[in-house]
């Protein structure tokens, strides 16, 4: 036996298993974060139960069976529950999302399992998802059009003119939104532009009549193209406002809504196999491509989605030059001196130090300071609002290049240790400067370690939140940092970030139950954005490695 440890072998064992447990560890954490949010696009049936009340009498609801769990009895009986005492120790309850928020305090609901009475699966039941208000379960009876019934739920066609309304009506809505963030959207900066450039000729002293009368062209000009549009946008709206559906919901009343507000119409219940399919991928496109509705319980996470990946490439072109800068002086320039070793140790413990640290450093130089300076330089005109002296997502990606610095320059400095000093000898004895060597054959034959660095810090960056919190991330973004105005970036914007929205919505979240789903498949789509930023740099590292092989040999 100890000739068995002396060879070391125990120590393999244990390094592998420890391996393996890690593996397992984060591969089952990933399946079970993505179980959990992608079922939650997959179409679920609509229950129709009669439930006995604490008073003895009887209620209807329609929705959606989210989670069951099972609870101590006396639990429930403290709840105000009555129950027979041979009930057992335990008693599974059910979560039901009922949704009509306008006639519910609460869209999801407790139903304990004695208490309900009978429990049907109707056909015709059918979720309304709408803009406003989250879904409306219940029957729908007929559509009318401007107060005349056009079908009823008996007629042959009735699905057909029902869905042909609600496609009209979704395309009406999208109209008249890219009208309001595109054109609209484009007047509103263009005059909100004018003002600021008359305040800047008042203050540099150019406010000449000449001036103001060309300002009052343009201004005007805007203004009648605005009263068109406006125009154009009532009359989607007027056409919007035409239809309705009369909905018979939980308590048996016949309900009027809005189709403008309509988004979808669905009939889970009488779904077949491939239509359940195809209706989870239609979510699953739907939640990565629309924006986040009813304070971020409804709706997509596509401006999150935007706004994580353009200030992770943004925080990468400004950690890449500076941390290879920076490791190219430390390993080809600097003497070996206490001073080049204390900057040494200065950047691996920056690596150690808290991120929220950094973004108190990022709210204070940055914003303020760096900022406020700006402002004062450059938009005097703007102030006392301020430009680029409050959060943004400059100052975040900025803030966060700082946090990962130290990794790049590390794993840069370990790839230019791996250099052979025969070539950078070679190099120079064939009359090559030794800023030629350093740029044609150091740093390229450097690139994966550089790439690894990076990879690294985008894997680090995506994921940060808490300085995120500081310099630039917000609840709800209208404007993203990209859109068709000059100068078409705009980096003093703020912006919404998967991260921050996990948190936002888990956490802060008005209506927890109704997010609590969310809040996985969020998680999901989050690490699905981390690998593919990171399988993208591993790919270009991999290519860069095969390039120079041939040369390290």
């Amino acid at each position: 036996m100890k000739q068995w440890f002396r060879t070391g072998k125990p120590w393999i064992w244990l390094t592998a298993g420890a391996v393996t447990v890690s593996l397992v560890a984060v591969i089952g954490l990933v399946l079970m974060i993505g179980w959990r949010g992608l079922s939650f696009f997959w179409p679920t049936a609509i229950h129709q139960m009669t439930v006995e009340t604490t008073s003895g009498e009887t209620r209807t609801l329609i929705g959606e069976i989210y989670d069951s769990e099972e609870v101590p009895i006396d639990r429930v009986r403290q709840s105000g529950v009555e129950l027979a005492n041979d009930e057992g120790e335990l008693i599974t309850r059910y979560l039901m999302k009922i949704g009509n928020r306008e006639y519910v305090p609460l869209d999801f609901t407790w139903v304990v399992e004695p208490t309900i009475v009978d429990d049907q699966i109707p056909a015709d039941m059918a979720i309304i998802e709408r803009t406003k208000d989250g879904n409306f379960y219940g029957r729908i009876v007929a559509i009318e059009q401007q107060g005349e019934t056009v079908a009823t739920h008996g007629d042959e066609n009735f699905r057909d003119v029902l869905f042909e309304r609600v496609e009209r009506a979704v395309e009406l809505h999208k109209q008249g939104q890219q009208l309001q963030e595109g054109e609209i959207g484009r007047i509103n900066f263009q005059l909100s532009e004018l003002t600021l450039e008359e305040r800047r000729l008042k203050l540099e002293g150019k406010l000449t009549e000449s001036a103001i009368a060309e300002l009052d062209a343009e201004r005007q000009r805007l203004q009648a193209e605005y009263q068109d549009l406006e125009k154009t946008l009532f009359s989607i709206r007027d056409s919007a406002y035409r239809d309705a559906l009369m909905v018979e919901d939980f308590r048996g009343e016949i309900v009027a809504v809005p189709m403008y507000r309509v988004l979808d119409v669905n009939f889970p219940n009488d779904m077949h196999l491939l239509a359940k399919i195809g209706h989870f991928f239609q979510q699953i496109g739907k939640f990565v491509s629309e924006p986040p509705r009813e304070a971020n319980t409804e709706g997509g996470v596509f401006p999150a989605i935007f706004g994580t990946v353009f200030m992770v490439l943004l925080m990468s072109v400004i950690v890449t030059p500076f941390g290879v800068v920076a490791a190219v002086y430390l390993h080809e320039y600097a003497g070996k001196n206490p001073v080049t070793k204390l900057i040494r140790i200065a950047v691996i413990n920056l690596a150690g130090v808290p991120s929220i640290v950094y973004g108190v450093f990022g709210l204070g130089f940055f914003v303020y300071m760096v900022g406020g300076s700006i402002d004062q330089i450059f938009y005097p005109e703007a102030l006392p609002n301020p430009t680029f002296g409050t959060p943004g997502v400059l100052w975040s990606a900025i803030t966060l290049a700082i946090l990962t610095l130290p990794v790049v320059i590390v794993s840069t400095e370990e790839g230019l240790a791996r250099i052979p000093s025969t070539l950078r000898e070679g190099s120079l004895a064939l009359g090559a400067t030794k800023w030629e060597t350093i740029w044609r054959i150091i740093v390229p034959m450097a690139s994966p370690a550089i790439m690894t660095g990076l990879i690294l810090a985008v894997a680090r960056a995506a994921g940060e939140v808490a300085p995120l919190m500081l310099v630039g991330v917000v609840k709800s973004a209208p404007m993203l940092p990209v859109d068709g105005n000059f100068p078409y970036f705009h980096l003093d914007r703020k912006f919404m970030h998967l991260g921050f929205h996990i948190y936002d919505v888990g956490f802060q979240s008005p209506n927890v139950e109704a997010s609590r789903p969310l809040v996985y498949a969020t998680s999901f789509l989050l690490i699905t954005v981390i690998v593919g930023l990171n399988l993208t740099a591993i790919g270009v590292r991999n290519h860069l490695r095969e390039k120079y092989r041939a040369l390290e040999q």
